[in-house]
């Protein structure tokens, strides 16, 4: 058998000030995504009418939110 040796990879660092934006437009982004799919009927609603509860009807079912 030959000798083989690994060689380390470094990785770079990415400094936390520098992914902090991405990482809160990427939880407002998932906040909003689960009011349309759980919340956006009725009283709470930002839409007039059943469009978005129709669009989202069946990831409601999906992710287990009642809504009939």
């Amino acid at each position: 058998m030959a000798d083989t040796t690994l060689d380390t990879v470094s990785l770079p660092t990415i400094p936390v000030r520098d992914l902090l934006p991405w990482a809160i437009f990427g939880g407002i982004l998932c906040l909003l995504a689960i009011y349309f799919v759980g919340a956006e009927e009725g009283a709470t609603s930002l839409v007039r009418g059943m469009y978005v509860h129709e669009f989202v009807h069946d990831g409601r079912h999906l992710l287990s939110f009642p809504c009939h």
